[in-house]
């Protein structure tokens, strides 16, 4: 696995040597591994509820209205507020964990924020697989979101500080990766379980959510911390060793004496979340509340988590919606190695423009086809399986859009593009905000769905556009920039430059050294150039 000695250029026009080491692949799989509590949470979440038992257990005024009541509008057979807020809730203790976490990642460190999100994570997955009431099952739920909040919190940041810059795309999509796959691992697990007699089947789907959660409880304690990490908590020694180990070069003085300025800097700064809110910081800002916003506005966690139910709307049975959701699954996974593939050579604008166009083609034939069966009454007799699986087949090609654009950058963009002196606030900034819309989406959708009908397609079709025109305008490319030097981006762009002055951005890029036609620069301009609108 170890590859060629790569360079990455730094803002005075000299060289980080670096090489792509065994040691770091295995470092970024392990740590990426808190990818796969959220995206079994995912998973599970939406397999579950379409599960009878479940149904009968917690929620039998919705077993009812979906087996019972013929007179009830397709688009609303599982409109309940007790039901959302069981996949919802997880997200509001997310949101609230990811304030605690920013703290904890700053001050113990990244890994041990990683081992807290795996131990909470355990603890709910227990309280759940054990659930008898209502009660439970909410605090389960809650304890969940608890380690979803710290785990999405510290693993973007540890993998974009542990890559090498020119590969930093790549090996920060392995945590989107790990959701990918930890969702079709889930669809698989209660697909079995459903077939399970005597109405327990659900509590194996919940009670497996403890695997993925001790293999990055386990994992964070073999980690490596970050240098930038090390350094901020005054172990100068240890980081300058790590950082050799994971470049595996012995010359790494000028990016370890980077990293020294850049928290010398930073120890300057009293309030990290005042310095966010000054003007020269507004293009990270910006990025870091409305990337996820938008991610969150592309309707997929609405598919990912109600998949099953969609599925049984629109004409499968309860066990053949449960294998459609494999079948999506799937292509999740499979689309999202595309994207690792090709995240460093295509650039991120590439594959979020060419995404966002997939995703609104696919999302407009979708509410198309639902609209022309089901139409604003929502009843509809004689669904062929040939129709069904066409609705399947293009909820496909969206999933496979999101999942090479935006599902792996929507993390990615933000953990590289913030300063260190800002990094863990302003991650900590597009966590909450990635948490509270969905949070909002799952908790509205199914009311929404009941109201707007096949339109809510058509809702989240028209914010793709919004988004799509974003990143063609607004967004620089970010790729073979090295995480520290990204402050050289903005000046050089249409837009953000009038919030930066010259000498607001040599303090931000260069690290305090004169500002020269580097290689970081040079690179700026080329691909600013190549993308500028």
């Amino acid at each position: 696995m170890a590859g060629g000695a790569m360079v990455s250029t730094d803002g005075g026009g000299k060289e980080y040597p670096a090489r792509m080491t065994l040691y770091v692949f295995l470092t970024c799989v392990v740590a990426s591994s808190g990818g796969l509590i959220f995206g079994y949470d995912v998973g599970i979440s939406g397999g579950v509820t379409s599960m009878d038992s479940f149904l009968l257990t917690f929620f039998p005024s919705v077993y009812r209205k979906e087996k019972q009541d013929r007179s009830t509008s397709i688009y609303c057979k599982f409109d309940s507020q007790l039901l959302t807020s069981f996949t919802s809730s997880l997200y509001v203790a997310a949101l609230l964990t990811s304030f605690i976490a920013s703290l904890v990642t700053d001050f113990f460190g990244r890994k041990w924020s990683m081992f807290r999100g795996g131990i909470a994570f355990i603890l709910g997955a227990g309280i759940n697989a054990t659930a008898d009431n209502l009660f439970m099952l909410i605090l389960g739920r809650f304890l969940l979101g608890v380690g979803v909040g710290y785990a999405i919190q510290s693993v973007p940041i540890y993998l974009s500080e542990i890559a090498p810059p020119r590969l930093r795309g790549m090996l920060n999509i392995m945590f989107q990766l790990m959701v990918t796959i930890g969702i079709l691992i889930a669809n698989i697990i209660n697909y079995f379980t459903n077939k399970i007699e005597g109405a327990w089947g659900w509590r194996v789907s919940l009670a497996f959510a403890c695997v993925p959660a001790a293999i990055i409880a386990v994992g964070s304690l073999v980690l490596p911390e970050t240098p930038n990490s090390l350094i901020e908590r005054g172990h100068t020694e240890e980081a300058e060793a790590t950082l050799r180990l994971i470049r595996g070069v012995d010359d790494i003085s000028l990016e370890f004496r980077d990293l020294v300025a850049a928290n010398k800097r930073c120890k300057e700064i009293r309030d990290p979340w005042s310095l966010i809110l000054e003007r020269k910081y507004r293009p990270q800002l910006a990025m870091a509340i409305l990337i996820p916003f938008f991610q969150q506005l592309t309707g997929i966690n609405i598919i990912m988590f109600y998949a099953p139910l969609i599925y049984k709307a629109v004409g499968f049975s309860g066990q053949a919606s449960l294998v459609s959701t494999v079948i999506i699954g799937t292509v999740n996974v499979v689309a999202t190695l595309i994207s690792i593939i090709t995240v460093d050579r295509v650039g991120r604008r590439g594959l979020l423009l060419h995404g966002g166009v997939q995703m609104l083609i696919s999302q407009l034939i979708v509410g198309t086809l639902i609209a022309l069966k089901f139409g604003a009454t929502g009843e509809a007799t004689d669904i062929s399986k040939a129709y069904a699986s066409c609705v399947l087949f293009f909820i496909g090609v969206y999933i496979a859009a999101f999942a090479w654009s935006w599902g792996p950058l929507g993390w990615l963009i933000p953990s590289e593009i913030l300063s260190l002196e800002i990094r863990s606030v302003g991650q900590c900034i597009a966590v909450s905000v990635n948490m509270f819309f969905t949070f909002v989406i799952a908790q509205i959708f199914l009311t929404a769905l009941c109201h707007m009908k096949h339109g809510l397609f058509f809702f989240f079709a028209g914010w793709v556009v919004v988004m799509t025109v974003f990143v063609a305008l607004f967004l620089p490319e970010t790729k073979n920039i090295p995480i520290e030097e990204m402050g050289l981006l903005w000046k050089e762009h249409w837009f953000w430059s009038r919030f930066i002055k010259d000498e607001e951005n040599t303090e931000m890029g260069n690290l305090g050294r004169p500002w020269n036609h580097s290689r970081v620069q040079v690179a700026a301009k080329e691909v600013l150039s190549r993308n500028r609108v």
